[in-house]
């Protein structure tokens, strides 16, 4: 297939790109590198199936040639009020990366009738009442707190999409993901894992807010790119989880850094300073992946670890040292 991905200067957008490119298809990237890094596909410029536009997906897109797919991964993502490349720093960007950019996205679906996916997120479930999450739940949200600029984006795009799935019969697809970590992550990028692993390698205490009781669970980004290649290549057009189940507390996961990488520091435990809204609970319920497309993580969160450890080392000057 010939493949438009947005966001492909980005974290996830990256690896699908190599991933699409090595199992044979041509790929069209696209990004305005806000949030996405050219060293994430600089590899790939001298590769004869791949193509690049810079482009800000919020504006219309013209690209030449028949697509067979389209997958849009543009939006920010990091919840890092600190970071600038944060969508609490980029509200505007953010809801017009989730509404005119699937919008615009869909059209480039809808004129060539290739297949669509859109990239939406665990975060349309809110700080969830229910546990864990299923795609039939409808989630717990404030639609003007802070972190609504991204949640309500990402369920505008869900609804847009289904819309033109049901009024135009674009082949859409929707994957929800849930915390996925790997190389080429933002260590600045505000959640858990890469501030603990960031903390844990420079030899500092790693930071657990409150008793450290909330709860996540990590997939690693070449399980996730497995799914979201099996979802592309299905005929589902409902929203599937992908993600991992194996849920852990923050303090375990605390634990864990520190005995992976050998920090000695320990840990500091501070008054609960969380973003407003942020979800105490986020485990995915992947039934459906597992029923419809065969598939469920692989890797476990120690050796995923040990695959992402070299890439923070590098990033942090860190590289040659035990």
């Amino acid at each position: 297939m010939r493949i438009l991905i947005t966001g492909a200067a980005g974290f996830l957008g990256s690896h699908l790109c190599d991933r699409l490119l090595a199992d044979g298809h041509e790929v069209v990237g696209m990004d305005n590198f806000v949030t996405g890094s050219r060293d994430n596909i600089a590899h790939l410029m001298g590769n004869d199936k791949f193509t690049f536009y810079k482009h800000d997906v919020s504006n219309y897109i013209f690209v030449p040639g028949k697509m067979e797919a389209v997958l849009h991964f543009a939006s920010p993502a990091s919840p890092n009020p600190q970071s600038p490349y944060a969508y609490f720093n980029l509200p505007i960007q953010t809801m017009k990366a989730g509404a005119l950019g699937t919008h615009n996205t869909l059209g480039v679906a809808k004129a060539n009738h290739a297949r669509f996916l859109l990239a939406s997120t665990s975060e349309i479930y809110g700080d969830p009442l229910v546990h864990p999450q299923a795609e039939t739940y409808a989630g717990n949200v404030d639609p003007v707190g802070p972190r609504a600029v991204y949640d309500e984006a990402k369920r505008f795009a869900e609804s847009l999409t289904m819309a033109y799935h049901r009024q135009h019969n674009v082949d859409t697809r929707i994957v929800r993901i849930f915390n996925t970590y790997g190389p080429r992550m933002d260590l600045e990028d505000g959640r858990a894992l890469p501030n603990l692993l960031k903390q844990a390698l420079l030899g500092q205490p790693v930071t657990v807010y409150g008793d450290g009781s909330q709860t996540r669970s990590f997939c690693y980004v070449d399980d996730l790119v497995e799914g979201i290649v099996r979802l592309l290549l299905s005929n589902e057009h409902m929203p599937v989880n992908i993600g991992n189940p194996v849920e852990m507390s923050l303090l375990q996961f605390a634990e864990t850094i520190n005995r992976i990488t050998g920090n000695q520091a320990g840990m500091a435990f501070v008054a609960d300073a969380r973003s407003a809204r942020d979800p105490q609970r986020r485990q995915p319920d992947i039934t459906r992946a597992r029923t419809i497309l065969g598939w469920e993580p692989k890797v476990n969160l120690e050796e995923g670890l040990h695959k992402t450890i070299p890439y923070f080392k590098e990033k942090l000057g860190l590289t040659g040292l035990k």
